[in-house]
């Protein structure tokens, strides 16, 4: 499968995602898949591939399925059991993250190096993807060095959200910064430190994006945000001036006994961006604390419950305490107190 051309603009991000993040060495196979929205992305990253002289499968998810898509084409999954690295670059649509799930599965099952890349555009390419990702490992480090002996997390904004979080220690902080191994596949962009959490109590205003579907469907939330409830780890309760939303979200946190529950918290760690563009793919890696309901990602924090859901929900300018300890005030990371100025 052949994408096409691809274009000049895009290839220092494409570059960094092939050379820095995925560390892709000529002779490597690779699984680059991509669907028909995402494919002048797709191009980019087949020209950085052939320029590492990587041997590369193309496929194009809409020659396989219709979408959305209810389950992963078996093609699809087949072409992932063999080659040291997979790519994925989609569009989301509703009804489609069992699908996703499942490919996941397979790149965790055989511990091959695998960007996952849902929702990326090229202006994400020119911006998130560019990052120096080093820096962004070295950020993330401490992170969860710090977070590993928390007791708790302290979030709050002027738009409202007021939440403290604990922790239980035998689950892991897990570092999503870029640099792929096999035993951690990653979001691109990166730039994520996340766990799930014992406990969340609180208000989490979402006035930016939310996750799954709903970035695509509802956009950047800050002009009219989704106020959102939380007692002891479950969402109690959600207000939002667009009513369709509000119940849409609610009804999506109730699929299954486990949709309603904090499945995660994570720390953006992404110094290389400095505003928020509407996209969740990259605005989650901003600097700040998010949270998302629905699946912990157990095999990779150790968490022992599941989900068939997983929604991600993001706040704007976060001022965050690790414990008493004040570690990003007004979106920006005191980087004094993290032992890297």
């Amino acid at each position: 499968m052949e994408f096409g051309a691809a274009q000049t603009e895009l290839m220092p991000g494409a570059r960094n995602a092939v050379e820095t993040c995925l560390a892709v060495q000529p002779a490597e196979r690779v699984t680059l898949i991509a669907d028909e929205a995402s494919r002048v992305v797709a191009a980019s990253l087949a020209e950085a591939l052939e320029e590492k002289r990587a041997p590369w499968t193309g496929l194009l998810l809409e020659e396989f399925a219709p979408r959305p898509m209810m389950a992963a084409p078996p093609d699809v999954l087949r072409a992932l059991e063999s080659g040291e690295v997979g790519i994925l670059c989609m569009q989301p649509l509703p009804g489609e993250l069992a699908a996703r799930m499942a490919i996941v599965k397979v790149v965790e099952r055989r511990r091959i190096r695998y960007a996952h890349m849902v929702g990326v555009t090229p202006e994400i390419m020119q911006q998130g993807m560019c990052a120096d990702y080093r820096l962004v490992d070295r950020l993330s480090d401490r992170i969860r060095e710090r977070m590993l002996r928390a007791d708790t997390l302290t979030v709050k904004t002027s738009a409202g959200t007021d939440f403290t979080a604990q922790f239980d220690r035998s689950l892991d902080w897990v570092k999503t910064s870029g640099l792929i191994s096999p035993r951690y596949w990653s979001n691109l962009p990166a730039g994520e430190v996340f766990t799930t959490p014992a406990s969340v109590d609180g208000t989490f205003v979402c006035d930016a994006t939310a996750g799954d579907y709903f970035n695509r469907k509802y956009g950047d939330l800050q002009p009219k945000p989704l106020v959102l409830q939380i007692e002891d780890g479950r969402l109690v309760g959600a207000k939002c001036a667009r009513k369709d939303l509000e119940e849409e979200f609610w009804n999506y946190c109730h699929t299954d006994e486990n949709s309603d529950r904090v499945g995660e918290l994570a720390f953006g760690t992404n110094l290389g961006l400095t505003e928020m563009i509407g996209i969740l793919l990259q605005d989650e890696k901003h600097p700040g604390v998010h949270i998302a309901f629905g699946d912990p990602y157990g095999s990779q924090t150790h968490a022992d419950w599941s989900s068939r859901t997983h929604v991600d929900v993001l706040t704007r300018n976060c001022d965050v305490w690790i414990d008493a300890d004040q570690v990003i005030a007004n979106g920006r990371y005191n980087l004094d107190h993290l032992d890297l100025k």
